[in-house]
């Protein structure tokens, strides 16, 4: 049965972001390192014997939980408020653990992607995935390029782990060249924060181009809008957490009003440290485009980085 899909949030994520499989690349690394011929084989051999075996959860678990845990609220005969698609460079043979392990964890993830060591980027669309969350940056880097969907590389799991809301989805986004296109900010590395804040006290009522994450934010708001209760209320709590202060604070603001969407928080931190921030929001989740910044918060809350187009002239 085919299901329409154009209000439903599609979140794609690799089979490495949901569990902990760092055991098994590096077994894989290691035979391929000592006889890469029947590196394959022997990966192939070891899945298949230790299939049943438990994993832990991967960074990107917790948000995905929470996610799907939202379809509770889903009304008879609607689509649903989340799909999940898990999406593995292992071929569908050593996919079982994966799959095995879905189960266990009581996962509704009916949709899955094998694809025997090929990019499974290329199949996104197919899927209609809004977001994708993948710890391969090439495979990021590929979408980002492409602009199929909003993307993020997702590294290490924090120090600190969140004492977050039960039945909530907290979700953090750093402005320029992340929700915002990249102008803004190229102003600021070229010219300087005085010529970045007269641009934009001068546009302040001129909207902000969409960047790479505006159409995944706008999903998000529109799964607010379909859950049962006051905007106020939603268990799906957004928060913008940007180095912009005054008076470039403006111009965001007057963005996201003209796109039509609700953020519950917004932090204009003017350059101090967002981790702090981050701990106290309590993310499932922060994306930002700068090491910098994702350095000392990604100790705190998971965290995506969101890479620049191979084009942009950022990536220099």
């Amino acid at each position: 049965m085919a299901f329409n899909l154009e209000n439903t949030l599609v979140i794609g994520i690799s089979a490495t972001a949901l569990f902990d499989l760092s055991k098994e690349d590096k077994l894989f690394e290691k035979e391929f390192k000592n006889n890469p011929e029947n590196a394959i084989q022997r990966y192939r051999e070891y899945m298949l014997n230790n299939e049943h075996l438990p994993l832990e959860e991967g960074i990107g678990f917790p948000l995905i939980k929470s996610l799907l845990d939202l379809n509770k609220y889903q009304k008879k005969g609607d689509s649903p408020l989340v799909e999940v698609v898990i999406m593995s460079r292992n071929s569908p043979d050593t996919g079982v653990m994966v799959l095995n392990n879905i189960k266990k964890q009581n996962l509704h993830i009916t949709r899955s992607a094998f694809t025997a060591g090929e990019s499974s980027a290329d199949y996104l669309e197919a899927f209609d995935v809004d977001l994708f969350l993948t710890t391969n940056e090439a495979d990021a880097q590929k979408v980002i390029d492409k602009k199929v969907c909003a993307s993020a590389v997702l590294s290490t799991p924090p120090e600190y782990k969140c004492d977050i809301p039960d039945g909530q989805v907290r979700i953090a986004f750093d402005g320029d060249a992340v929700l915002f296109d990249e102008s803004s900010e190229l102003v600021y590395k070229t010219d300087g924060i005085e010529a970045f804040h007269e641009n934009e006290h001068n546009s302040q009522d001129i909207p902000m181009n969409e960047g790479p994450f505006a159409s995944f934010l706008k999903k998000l708001a529109r799964l607010q809008e379909r859950l049962p209760m006051k905007m106020e209320l939603s268990p799906v709590r957004i928060a913008l957490v940007t180095a912009r202060n005054a008076p470039s604070d403006i111009r965001v603001i007057k963005t996201l009003r003209h796109w039509g969407v609700y953020v519950d928080e917004a932090f204009f931190l003017g350059g101090i440290e967002k981790s702090k921030i981050l701990k106290a929001f309590k993310a499932h989740i922060f994306f930002d485009d700068q090491d910098v910044h994702l350095k000392t918060s990604s100790l705190v809350v998971p965290c995506g980085k969101v890479l620049y187009p191979s084009s942009s002239a950022l990536k220099n």
